[in-house]
Formats: C-alpha cells, structure tokens, sequence
C-alpha cells in the first residue's frame, strides 16, 4: 500500500460478504468529502471488510465542503474533512437536526509545497508564499525568487491553486495569507489533490500545494520557513509531529450527534492501532506517534 496508489476523484467501494443473503442484510456507513483524505479513507474501507464482512462502507471524494454538506443534508454518516466545521455549518448542522455535529481527529498531514523535479529552487517562507498567492502580492517571477536566469525556461511562476470548495484550500488560504484575505486571480485550479501534483508534474514553470502523501517522483518538496531568510523545514513525519513544520493541519471526521452502532465501531476501529498503522503506510501522521 503505498500513497501513490492511483485512485479516481470518486470512489465507490461496496464491501459485500459474498452470498446474496449476507449482502442483503449488510450494514451500510456513507463516508464522504477530503480529496486529501480519500485514500485514507479507501485504504480504511478495505481493510476494515477484511474484519466485518457484513459492513458495507462507500467512500466518495469530492472535497472538505461538499462532504460537510453532504452530512447536513442527511446523504452521508460521515464527513471527511481536512478544516474545521465553519460555524454557519455548526449552526445548520444544529437547526437540521437538533444535535451538535461532533468531531473526530483521526490524523495529520504535513501541506507540502511541491514544483517539478527539474526546478533548482529547495525552500520558500510563508511570506514569499503569500506574496506569490496574496490578492495583494507582488511575486510573479522565480528570478524573483533569486533563481538564475534560464534555470527554468519561462521565468513565470504558474500557480496551481485548488477549488474553493476544498478543504487544502481553505486551510492554505488561512494559515498562509492569514484570516480574512483573498487568493489572487489567475491560477490553474486543480480538481483534487492527485491532479494538483500531476499538473505540477507536468508543468516546470508552476509551484502548488498538496498532502506529502501524494507526493511522487516527479515532483519535488521545498522546504517552508516561516520568514524570508529563514532555514526551511522539510515536510516529513518526525517534523510535522514535532510541530517544526510550519503547515501541519489535522484531518478529522464529523459525525452529527454522539455516533452509535456501526458507525461508532467504525471509528473505533479507526482510531485503534490497527486503523492508524494505515495512516502511518500512506504517508500521513497517525495518532499515536503525534506529539
């Protein structure tokens, strides 16, 4: 099991016993939203059939928002999320149902911030991140990054950005440009964490953001400082656990009222050792090693 296992944007998994019987009575868990989380939560539907073939979990995509959406519009058990509830969601969440929706951290994640492998550029502070991203900001040009000229056959920096339905993006947006700013206009928006690495893959001229657990050998991780001039962090497990990393967010599930029944057992389930050694083979932080 690796982090580049080639899943689709949308992924439906039924986990059926295997005799018609035994698939009719089966207990159904709809878990939706993180593009980021998506193969964490593949990887958990799979490996938990192997435990409780009479459970059947669907996994879809689709990003931070819809899921939370999702779950308020009662289409789903779970929410997958990669930001915090914002408190119209908490609100609606309340009027729908009459019960607060509750949260579930079950990992971290390290945002890398990825460029093509060809690119000589190895670290970038959050504020040169916000000046290149910022509504505001000045940056343009990689020879305003004091790269050389001709390093990178065109000096513009393409900027891959993500939908702003994304939870990835409103987390980099907020902890990067800070509370309250605005993305500039004029990026390339990727679908889903995958197609952000593959543009960026494909593109030597662009710079993006993504979970370090898609990162592949076709791109390449800058260290993050958080000010100009500063030794830059690498996005790694020991440093997104020891807090060093500057962009480190957890991933969490939300569920509305207190879970029960098999929805409950699932989580459990996630959080146990079992669940969390999946976290930890995709190249995420689990649980028990944060500190």
């Amino acid at each position: 099991m690796t982090p580049q296992m080639d899943f689709s944007l949308i992924i439906l998994t039924a986990l059926v016993c295997g005799c018609g019987d035994s698939h009719q009575s089966a207990t159904a868990i709809r878990n939706e939203g993180s593009d980021t989380m998506v193969n964490i939560a593949q990887a958990w539907a799979e490996e938990y059939n192997q435990k409780r073939q009479d459970v059947k979990v669907q996994v879809l995509g689709g990003g931070s928002g819809v899921g939370i959406a999702s779950l308020i519009d009662g289409n789903c058990d779970m929410a997958n999320t990669s930001r915090k509830m914002k408190p119209d969601e908490v609100k609606e969440v309340e009027e729908k149902h009459a019960a607060k929706p509750q949260e579930i951290i079950v990992g971290y994640d390290a945002l890398a911030i990825y460029v093509h492998k060809g690119n000589p550029l190895d670290s970038i502070s959050l504020e040169e991140l916000a000046d290149l991203y910022g509504e505001n900001g000045t940056l343009t040009k990689w020879s305003e990054l004091e790269l050389p000229l001709g390093s990178i056959k065109n000096d513009r920096i393409v900027r891959i950005n993500r939908q702003s339905s994304s939870g990835t993006y409103f987390y980099f947006r907020e902890t990067v440009l800070g509370k309250g700013k605005d993305m500039k206009l004029g990026s390339v928006d990727a679908n889903g964490s995958k197609d952000a690495v593959s543009l960026i893959s494909r593109t030597p001229g662009a710079i993006g953001y993504s979970g370090m657990g898609y990162a592949t050998d076709e791109v390449k991780m800058l260290l993050v400082s958080r000010r100009r001039g500063e030794l830059g962090v690498a996005p790694t497990l020991e440093n997104a656990r020891n807090g060093t990393y500057p962009i480190t967010r957890p991933l969490q599930i939300y569920v509305i009222g207190k879970p029960t029944g098999a929805v409950k057992e699932y989580l459990d389930w996630i959080l146990s050792p079992e669940g969390q050694e999946v976290v930890l083979q995709l190249g995420y932080v689990p649980l028990e090693t944060n500190k």
